[in-house]
């Protein structure tokens, strides 16, 4: 944006050299009302800060239809100041010729340069709609030549486009060299299953893959016994452990809450395209101690409060942030117990990723008592509950889908034709992609289109 003072400074510099003449010599002045009027503006304009003519002009469209994209969100490097896209797609930065990060919901995020311009159109920023359809690997997963070559084998092969990587894993161990001083003093770092991050990051995105951090938050074994302050504890104030006998660490603790933002953001650093938190959320279980009383009011804080604080370190970094959440959360009008509530986590977040295994609906949904026969209900109806509370867009969400068998009814697989139930179900509703989990990371084309 350029300040333009049309012929009134040459005018003012004519009247200004009939003042250095002698009062003798001096005629009347030309132009009273132009002497005082451009004496203050230039007066202005002198006061003006250099930076303040280093605002630009943007326009954010889609790639293929040139549409453009409202609330796009435009952050710059200068300064991490953000910014949303109007009606029109048209935003003001102050980017001081620095490069700005552009992301849209449902869209590939981008870097770009923008250029001070005398034109009159915004520069333009076209940004490429996907909707990722992710496999997910685990800390070892990731480093086992064989489950990472397979799934790739997959993802040039089928419809798949994404992976979503264990950063840091269901037992807290992080698969690469890590920065963060902590992660050493917990033994985090015992066992490396990914020798060069920066080369694996960059293979994938040579692959054009869809990169998404797993980074499971307050199921911590190793930073409970490290650190047994920040531990959860049982009523008889021992370290409580869960059903897999591992600690879990107080989801009020600021320690925690920063020590897993560390590992986003060198995540983030290390260019993955989103952060996905797992595990945010307190234990599912009763009579346990933290250090404030565990009412819903005080569960519900903490975790928006941890999402807030993410979402703010992780600004600069122009990542999507989502979070994974119970599926009951998605019909529950409570917390479920665990602190998740569908309207103070979306403030926060990008994506909702709502974990919509129907093994894991014990209780079933109203009309189907039998999730296990019924996939497709399961996670079309989940998804419709929840956009109708929430009322947010469909894109805003991308469920977890199950690609394992069932361990709470009768035990039997999923394959081809209930992995392709839950995809139609997630595709008819119009989600954000969709994401299969397997823990032991065995998948095969079965369900997949080409």
């Amino acid at each position: 944006m350029v300040l333009k003072i049309p012929n009134l400074l040459s005018d003012f510099t004519n009247e200004f050299n009939i003042l250095r003449v002698s009062k003798s010599k001096r005629p009347a002045l030309q132009n009273p009302f132009l002497y005082t009027s451009t004496a203050l503006l230039l007066t202005l304009f002198l006061s003006i800060p250099d930076n303040a003519f280093a605002y630009n002009i943007g326009k954010v469209v889609d790639f293929f239809t040139g549409k453009p994209l409202k609330g796009a969100i435009v952050v710059s490097n200068h300064n991490g100041h953000v910014e949303h896209t109007d009606e029109n797609g048209i935003f003001c930065i102050n980017s001081n010729g620095n490069k700005v990060g552009v992301r849209a919901y449902g869209y590939l995020r981008s870097d770009q340069i923008l250029i001070p311009s005398l034109a009159a159109a915004p520069q333009e920023v076209r940004l490429f709609p996907l909707a990722p359809k992710a496999l997910y690997l685990s800390f070892y997963g990731i480093g086992e030549r064989s489950l990472r070559e397979s799934a790739l084998k997959l993802i040039e092969e089928t419809e798949l486009n994404s992976l979503v990587i264990d950063v840091k894993g269901d037992r807290g161990m992080i698969p690469y060299r890590s920065l963060v001083p902590l992660t050493s003093e917990v033994g985090a770092q015992k066992i490396i299953t990914v020798k060069d991050v920066t080369n694996l990051i960059r293979t994938l995105k040579e692959k054009r893959i869809y990169t998404i951090a797993r980074i499971v938050v307050f199921k911590d074994n190793l930073l409970a016994l490290k650190m047994p302050d920040l531990a959860v504890r049982n009523q008889k104030g021992e370290i409580w452990r869960d059903r897999e006998n591992l600690a879990w660490v107080d989801p009020f603790k600021k320690e925690v809450w920063d020590y897993n933002i560390e590992i986003a953001m060198e995540a983030a650093q290390y260019g993955f395209d989103e952060i996905q938190f797992d595990y945010v959320r307190f234990p599912d279980a009763i009579d346990l101690r933290f250090s404030q009383p565990n009412t819903e009011e005080n569960r519900v804080r903490a975790i928006s409060g941890f999402l807030m604080e993410a979402k703010k370190r992780l600004r600069p970094y122009n990542v999507f942030l989502a979070a994974d959440i119970f599926g009951y959360v998605c019909w529950n009008l409570n917390d479920t117990f665990i602190g998740q509530k569908l309207d103070h986590l979306i403030v926060h977040l990008d994506y909702l990723s709502p974990m919509l295994y129907p093994s894991g609906f014990q209780y079933g949904i109203p009309g189907y008592r039998l999730p296990v026969a019924n996939p497709y209900e399961i996670v079309y109806l989940s998804l419709r509950r929840a956009q109708e509370r929430s009322r947010l867009s469909s894109v805003r969400f991308r469920p977890w889908l199950q690609a394992f068998r069932d361990y709470a009814f009768d035990k039997r697989g999923f394959n081809g034709h209930e992995i392709r139930s839950q995809i139609k179900a997630a595709e008819e509703f119009g989600s954000h992609g969709w994401m299969l989990w397997n823990p032991c990371n065995v998948y095969s084309r079965n369900g997949l289109k080409d």
